[in-house]
C-alpha cells in the first residue's frame, strides 16, 4: 500500500513534468510569434527602401530634365511631370502604409488570440 510520502511524490513530480511541458509550450508559443513580428517587420523594411530608391530615382530624373531643359515650358513640363510622380507616389505610400497596418494587426491578433493560446 503506497504511503502518502509516496502519493505526495509522484504527484509533485506529476505537477513539475506539466510545468515543464507547459513552460516549452509558451516559449515555442513565443518564439514562433517572435518570428512571425520579425518576418512582418522586415517586409514593411523592404518596402521602405525601394520607395526610397524611387524617391531617389525620381528626384534625379527631375535633375536631369531641368538640367536639359531649354525654355520655360520645359521647366514647367518637369515639374509638372515630378509632381505627377510624387503624387502618384503618396498614393501607393498611403495603400502600402494601410496594408502593413492591417498585415500588423491581424498578426497581433491571430497571435494573441485563441491560435496562440491554444498552443499553450
Amino acid at each position: 500500500m503506497p504511503s502518502y510520502q509516496d502519493g505526495f511524490t509522484k504527484a509533485s513530480k506529476t505537477v513539475e513534468r506539466q510545468i515543464t511541458e507547459t513552460e516549452k509550450k509558451v516559449g515555442d508559443a513565443t518564439l514562433q510569434a517572435q518570428n512571425e513580428f520579425v518576418k512582418t517587420f522586415e517586409e514593411m523594411s523592404r518596402e521602405v527602401m525601394s520607395r526610397a530608391t524611387a524617391e531617389i530615382e525620381l528626384g534625379v530624373q527631375l535633375s536631369q530634365k531641368l538640367s536639359a531643359a531649354r525654355s520655360f515650358p520645359d521647366v514647367l513640363s518637369a515639374y509638372q511631370e515630378w509632381l505627377s510622380g510624387e503624387m502618384s507616389a503618396r498614393s501607393e505610400d498611403a495603400r502600402r502604409f494601410m496594408a502593413n497596418s492591417q498585415k500588423f494587426m491581424t498578426t497581433s491578433a491571430r497571435l494573441l488570440s485563441n491560435d496562440w493560446s491554444a498552443r499553450v
